[in-house]
């Protein structure tokens, strides 16, 4: 039994030694925020930061591209991304209460689609067309400058804000207006 006793204490000390490691480790996609107060309205978005490494990262199936085009992306890496309006606002002429949602979007060669969705806290790949909130087009531009880490920021405009994505050469923009 003493035996026993020890062999299990062992096996738990290494599950915790390997758990710890795996919590504590930097993640290889690590998470950002970007924060805007625009007119009294603070707009925050939570993200996973992933790094292109040599990989194509838009582009159509065949390419093997890391976001296929034409497909739902979690708009980052891990867990889903979270954007949070202080106060209602307008997303392409669309209305969009106060509160915590998830972006998603759907990139493409021209345009991406927008996607808020109504689900917060799930892990980026479960997503659920149901709990859509809202869709709108954010206009795409190629970019001269090379971004290795997705990053996304929240640039002040005249009529509230623009939330801008970029990774590789890819820039897509969407306006926020403010009420």
């Amino acid at each position: 039994m003493k035996k026993f006793a020890i062999a299990l204490l062992i096996v738990l000390a290494v599950l915790a030694a390997v758990g710890a490691y795996l919590f504590l480790r930097p993640r290889v996609s690590p998470a950002a925020t970007a924060s805007i107060d625009a007119a009294g309205t603070k707009i925050t978005v939570s993200y996973s930061s992933p790094v292109k490494k040599g990989r194509l990262i838009f582009g159509a199936h065949d390419t093997k591209a890391l976001v296929p085009y034409g497909e739902v992306w979690r708009t980052g890496a891990n867990e889903a991304t979270e954007i949070t309006f202080s106060k209602d606002v307008i997303i392409g002429g669309k209305p969009l209460k106060a509160g915590k949602y998830t972006l998603f979007t759907i990139p493409d060669r021209d345009k991406w689609t927008a996607i808020i969705n109504g689900e917060t806290g799930q892990w980026g790949l479960f997503y659920k067309e149901a709990k859509d909130v809202l869709r709108t087009e954010a206009t795409v531009q190629t970019s001269a400058e090379v971004a290795e880490a997705f990053v996304i920021r929240l640039e002040k405009s005249d009529t509230g804000a623009t939330l801008v994505m970029h990774w590789d050469t890819t820039t897509a923009s969407l306006p926020i207006q403010v009420q």
